[in-house]
């Protein structure tokens, strides 16, 4: 009998001090939480730690490929759960549109500011002495012209699928330009690298956070400010005919989720709510993956590793 009282004993304290028994609590239940992933280092950095966060907690994680727009559609049906990055620059409509439906709820910024823009290397001013500005851009429109968009000048825009309206902002500019989407994010700066280690004429699209405005001298265009009745009302900017003949607009990264979330995984929807980082921070693990050739996975490792009170605090709260 006194075997077995230290037998249930020793199990009992074993209980109560594994180091993810009071997490292991939030677990709500073992249906797998789908979160998003996308086409950009960054996005899929934000995704995996948060993902491995909640594992910590006992959750069941399912990563899922998705759109970054079309998954809308997906997390107002429930299909899918959490998006961890939509940017204010480039998914702000949708994601406006969406909680509007009270299927998708927005869970609060990610602590990182984003900037998409066109943007060009600083050598291009020898050509071009009028940049930033976006007329003196569109007067040297033949300096950056390639053999497949000649005479009009080429701009390098980002993958299709993460929206932006660069195509819709060239022909309310009147721009001479021709805009060439790259195929993928790794096209992108593949091109912008090649591009400047020529000293060759480049135009496009980059965004921070991210190591390229840091590795490269370089400066964003300036295009008409920002409103929001640039995009919505033609009659607001200066084409009295066309919208989005503005820049973009800069602003926070956000986290999103399936309305039900809070309702099934509330310990989880906490979680998210608290997960933070900075620029910097995440500029830092871009360049770790992108520049120095890291996997990606052990990078997730490695902020987990040194920064265990502070994922603990989400997870807890």
């Amino acid at each position: 009998m006194k075997k077995s009282l230290s037998l249930i004993a020793a199990l009992s304290a074993a209980v109560y001090l594994g180091p993810l028994a009071p997490l292991a609590q939030a677990a709500e239940n073992q249906d797998p939480i789908k979160l998003t992933l996308h086409d950009w280092t960054g996005q899929l950095l934000t995704t995996k730690i948060m993902g491995e966060v909640l594992k910590e907690g006992g959750y069941n994680v399912e990563y899922v490929q998705a759109d970054y727009i079309a998954q809308f559609a997906g997390l107002k049906t429930g299909d899918l759960h959490v998006a961890m990055e939509i940017w204010e620059t480039t998914g702000r409509e949708a994601m406006d549109e969406a909680v509007a439906t009270g299927s998708v709820e927005n869970l609060g910024e990610t602590g990182m500011l984003a900037v998409e823009e066109w943007w060009y290397p600083s050598y291009m001013k020898e050509v071009c002495p009028g940049l930033p500005d976006w007329k003196a851009l569109n007067d040297c429109a033949e300096e950056f012209a390639t053999p497949e968009t000649a005479p009009k000048g080429r701009y390098l825009g980002a993958p299709v699928t993460w929206g932006g309206f660069d195509d819709e902002r060239v022909e309310a500019l009147e721009m001479d330009f021709e805009v060439i989407h790259a195929g993928t994010d790794a096209a992108l700066f593949a091109e912008l690298q090649s591009a400047y280690q020529r000293k060759a004429p480049i135009v496009l699209w980059v965004y921070a956070p991210h190591w390229a405005p840091f590795k490269f001298d370089g400066e964003w265009v300036e295009f008409p400010e920002y409103s929001k009745e640039c995009y919505q009302d033609p009659s607001a900017g200066i084409n009295p005919d066309l919208a989005y003949d503005c820049g973009k607009p800069r602003g926070p990264i956000w986290k999103v989720s399936w309305s039900g979330v809070k309702d099934k995984w509330p310990g989880a929807h906490k979680a998210i709510k608290a997960f933070n980082v900075e620029n910097d921070e995440m500029g830092a693990m871009v360049t770790k993956v992108d520049l120095d050739g890291k996997d990606l996975d052990g990078v997730v490792k490695e902020w987990m590793d040194a920064n265990k009170d502070r994922w603990n605090g989400w997870i807890s709260k």
